[in-house]
């Protein structure tokens, strides 16, 4: 008798769960809440879909802070080269960015996803759309459908219901508290690689909202970021930002730093702001002198009155403190930090009070950073989580 799979969640995690399931020969039903799948890899997809990176894996694997070793095994068995050739596989070639970043060559999410669904249902995966999961009772899982409540059985489960950031594209964290109360508890989910609140001006909001503040550091004490940022209506978005957004959730600091000219020292700086202005202005004087940008410059007249000395006017342009009031909630993050708690797992992450029951992707208690970081270990959590699956006795073995 052929063994069933019941996948919930059809994001990168639930997707690779159910094609390794599938490839095992396993009948298997991947179950979603929203209409269609993956919406949030697509909405990551809108800007071009950073999948990997290209860093060598000692360094990427720095990447995951306290999980990294938790992470470890299952990025040795799925890491980014292992991403890329799945990837060609489908028919997407990748390349890697200056950055080191990743993308599809045709840098969006949509053809992907769409060889990949070919690929599944080639493979016999049935997708049930508008299915939302409220509850696990044994090897039975609850939903709520259109048509009213639903139970389904199966020899295994795999969960990937993802984390709680952007819930308008389907993952709300809504399984945390059914979990907790069947014994599977979490961490509380909180937003990770969001932006940061900053009471700006009127006049500055007004004329900058959406202008991109390129080629700048920030620094918090012992962390600091390079990269660059946009002037949002509540405060600053981007790259930079998410990698320092964790203090500030954490409630460690109340001002960041800002590094406009992070390739030029704070003597040289003043040695070139030393020189007679003459009848410049002054927003021309800094143009010209130390090469800000009109953003930046406006940016120096939002931290306070410039200083009048060379040396400190430097000092200012070399670290420009700016009160940041918190971080976006999780509506706006990129990702959730926090999540079902490792120590309810075993090593094949089987949920020890639920045999048969497997965890796999954002649900779990990790976070990275942006840059490829979160969506491979997803994938390579989701293939793990599939595999163990596919490998654990059915009801008539057990």
């Amino acid at each position: 008798m052929t063994k069933t799979a019941a996948v919930i969640g059809a994001g990168p995690a639930g997707l690779s769960a159910s094609e390794v399931l599938a490839q095992a020969g396993l009948d298997v039903t991947l179950y979603e809440r929203m209409a269609s799948p993956a919406r949030k890899l697509l909405m990551a997809g809108r800007g071009g879909l950073n999948l990997t990176h290209g860093e060598d894996s000692c360094r990427f694997l720095t990447r995951y802070g306290a999980q990294a070793e938790r992470l470890k095994p299952f990025l040795d068995a799925f890491g980014p080269q292992d991403l890329r050739d799945w990837c060609a596989g489908l028919g997407e070639e990748t390349f890697v960015g200056s950055s080191g970043r990743v993308f599809p060559k045709n840098f969006k999410a949509s053809p992907l996803l769409r060889a990949w669904l070919r690929r599944l249902d080639s493979l016999g995966v049935r997708l049930r759309a508008r299915h939302d999961f409220c509850g696990f009772d044994g090897r039975v899982a609850l939903f709520e459908t259109p048509q009213g409540p639903k139970r389904v059985e199966a020899d295994v489960f795999v969960l990937a219901l993802g984390g709680a950031s952007w819930p308008r594209l389907g993952a709300d964290g809504s399984w945390v508290t059914p979990l907790a109360e069947a014994g599977l508890p979490s961490s509380p989910l909180r937003p990770a690689n969001s932006g940061f609140l900053i009471d700006w001006s009127p006049h500055f909001r007004e004329k900058f909202e959406g202008q991109p503040l390129k080629n700048i550091a920030l620094r918090r004490g012992d962390l600091s970021a390079r990269g660059e940022c946009v002037v949002t209506k509540r405060g600053l978005e981007g790259g930079a930002v998410y990698a320092l957004s964790g203090a500030f959730r954490d409630g460690l600091a109340a001002e960041i730093l800002i590094d406009l000219r992070p390739d030029s020292s704070g003597a040289d700086l003043a040695r070139k702001l030393a020189r007679p202005r003459d009848k410049q202005s002054f927003s021309n004087f800094l143009r010209k002198t130390a090469h800000l940008a009109p953003l930046a410059i406006a940016l120096l007249r939002e931290s306070g009155p410039p200083p009048s000395s060379p040396e400190d006017l430097a000092a200012r342009i070399k670290a420009l403190p700016l009160a940041v009031k918190g971080v976006a909630g999780l509506e706006r993050a990129i990702s959730t930090a926090g999540g079902v708690l490792w120590d309810g797992l075993d090593e094949k992450l089987m949920a020890k009070k639920f045999p048969g029951l497997f965890v796999a992707g954002e649900m779990l208690d990790w976070e990275a950073p942006t840059g490829g970081y979160l969506l491979t270990a997803c994938f390579a959590l989701g293939r793990a989580a599939g595999a163990a699956a596919a490998a654990y006795p059915g009801r008539e073995e057990s």
